[in-house]
């Protein structure tokens, strides 16, 4: 049943007017007044009414693209890759089918994730993209969910971007569409490549415990050491911390403390991966010829490092653009609204048989 303006106004014991006082912001409330409101607002899920033309079409000219960090180039790549298709074609206006693209960055921040997908709801989105992984989190699982399924009953295209399909909805029924990223195949990957060169001690700096991309990675990574008998060290050799390069350089000296016969590091990614770098080369060891090191991503800075990054390739800007067309209907979605977009080695300098 619709909530409707009345409801809410019932449940935050104020009338009406002062419920759209609030909800306007075009006349002074009593802060408590308006906490109670816009509480109320909350629980019922209201959802304002947006524009004429956003009533006649059922959803607006805007399209929300939800990233964890817009600075990290994981995250902006696919954005600009989605906006790029989601601003229509040069010169042709409202009535070529434009919409207006907003990057929302939720810091990784799950209350932030849910509110934007609220504010979204309310200016009857006409499409929604979710990038990167997900909070393992059940109850906040079930929230976005609950969130979602809002969205696409109300007409709103709903794609996810390198996150797998919510628990539940294998079939994709819920979504507009999914691009899963080979995170696990990926990770076992990279590390089978540093088995056939012979390493055996192989440290590995993961990324948030929450996140679902830090568990499909270390996941391929552990079952590439289970294969050849190497799992038993590994919760010891293994660190956990933001994607960021001060994790990657934190997470290196303590794993050099733990392990000093390591002669490999597998980094969460690419910006990780220099952290490792530059931690190694102030102990003065050398890369790849004292111990090797290997990122995720191939972001476009790894092939310039020195020396070049061994990494996993995904096509961040591929699966970003592709994302931006689903999300705009110009792109029939995968059957059962779910496809895979596959991870490739890159092997670079940054690897190398380890010494003796």
């Amino acid at each position: 049943m619709t909530v409707t303006l009345a409801d809410v106004a019932a449940r935050a014991q104020v009338s009406p007017a002062t419920v759209s006082r609030v909800l306007n912001g075009n006349y002074p409330v009593a802060a408590t007044t308006k906490e109670r409101v816009l509480r109320a607002v909350d629980d019922l899920d209201y959802v304002l009414n947006g524009p004429a033309s956003a009533l006649a079409a059922a959803t607006s000219d805007l399209v929300g693209i939800l990233v964890n960090d817009i600075a990290d180039p994981f995250f902006g790549i696919m954005a600009g890759a989605a906006q790029s298709q989601i601003g229509g074609q040069e010169g042709t206006g409202r009535a070529g089918g434009e919409k207006l693209a907003i990057v929302c960055n939720t810091g990784g921040s799950p209350e932030r994730e849910l509110t934007y997908l609220t504010l979204l709801q309310r200016q009857r989105a006409a499409a929604v993209i979710l990038t990167g992984g997900a909070i393992e989190d059940p109850a906040h699982l079930a929230a976005v969910a609950s969130k979602l399924a809002k969205l696409t009953d109300a007409g709103t295209r709903v794609v996810l971007c390198g996150r797998p399909p919510l628990d539940g909805d294998n079939d994709g029924s819920s979504i507009t569409a999914a691009l899963t990223f080979d995170n696990r195949g990926g990770g076992q990957r990279l590390t089978e490549h540093l088995l056939a060169l012979g390493h055996r001690r192989i440290g590995y700096v993961a990324g948030p415990v929450e996140r679902t991309t830090t568990r499909h990675r270390l996941e391929g990574h552990r079952d590439a050491l289970a294969a050849v008998g190497l799992d038993e060290d590994q919760e010891r050799l293994t660190l956990h911390g933001p994607y960021d390069r001060g994790s990657g350089y934190d997470a290196t000296i303590e794993l050099l403390r733990r392990a000093p016969d390591l002669t490999a590091i597998v980094a969460a990614n690419d910006t990780v991966a220099l952290g490792a770098c530059a931690a190694l080369r102030d102990r003065g060891l050398r890369i790849p010829a004292d111990i090797s090191v290997a990122g995720f991503d191939d972001l476009p800075f790894s092939v310039d490092a020195v020396p070049a990054l061994t990494t996993v390739r995904l096509p961040l800007y591929e699966a970003g653009a592709r994302a931006g067309r689903l999300a705009m209907g110009r792109e029939t979605a995968p059957p059962g609204g779910i496809a895979s977009v596959p991870a490739e080695l890159m092997v670079r300098g940054s690897t190398g048989a380890p010494r003796g």
